[in-house]
This record gives C-alpha cells, sequence and structure tokens, in this order.
C-alpha cells in the first residue's frame, strides 16, 4: 500500500511559475513510477509528466519545454516544477504511481495509488 499526498498548488498569474510535490509513503522506490496527471473541469484526466524508478521521463507535449519532473528518494518527493504558466494548465493536479508497469510502459502509467489532488489556477 503506498500512500500519496500531494501539496505546493494555488492562485498564479499567467506565465509565472509553481512547484508541486508528492510525498509517497513508505517510499518512493516501493513503487516503479510516479506521475502527475491533471483534470480540468469537464475534461478528463490526463498524463502530466511521469518518472521512473530509475530516473527516466516522459512529458506529454503540451508541456515539453515548461515543466520539470524530479525525484528525490531521501525526502520521498517527486516535485513538478512549471513555468511560464497559461490559462489552459488550470485544473487539479493529481500525483499517481504504478507498482506494475516495466520498461517503456512506465512512460504510460497505470497509476493504482493516487493522491487526494491540488487545485491549481493559473489566472490574471
Amino acid at each position: 500500500q503506498v500512500q500519496l499526498v500531494e501539496s505546493g498548488g494555488g492562485l498564479v498569474q499567467p506565465g509565472g511559475s509553481l512547484t508541486l510535490s508528492c510525498t509517497a509513503s513508505p517510499s518512493i522506490n516501493s513503487v516503479n513510477a510516479i506521475a502527475w496527471f491533471r483534470q480540468a473541469p469537464g475534461k478528463e484526466r490526463e498524463l502530466v509528466a511521469v518518472i521512473t524508478k530509475g530516473g527516466l521521463y516522459n512529458k506529454a507535449d503540451a508541456v515539453v519545454g515548461r515543466v520539470h519532473i524530479s525525484r528525490d528518494a531521501t525526502k520521498n518527493t517527486v516535485d513538478l516544477q512549471m513555468r511560464r504558466l497559461e490559462v489552459e494548465d488550470t485544473a487539479v493536479y493529481y500525483c499517481g504511481a504504478d507498482d506494475e508497469c516495466q520498461g517503456y510502459a512506465c512512460y504510460n502509467p497505470r497509476a493504482r495509488y493516487w493522491g487526494r489532488g491540488t487545485q491549481v489556477t493559473v489566472s490574471s
């Protein structure tokens, strides 16, 4: 059983930056991949970025060049650094963990564990 807790959401102006953090317990190394997803009002949940236990990562086309995902095994955290935020980035951001994926399959993770989400609002 893995528990995930997101933090760092909030209100930011267009063009601004924000860092989200996902804390996993007992350990981020107990799963093969941890990903950030988001769900905007009226839309389906979509993958933003994922990072594997080995440090490989993948990002959605919509955020390439604007987000960086990283993991810190000493803190059991996976951070999502976002910059040049756009109104279209407004969504609830969820942390999800996949403990079954292997290799490149982790680039499209099927999260079995989820956090409760954190709201990101981009507005002037």
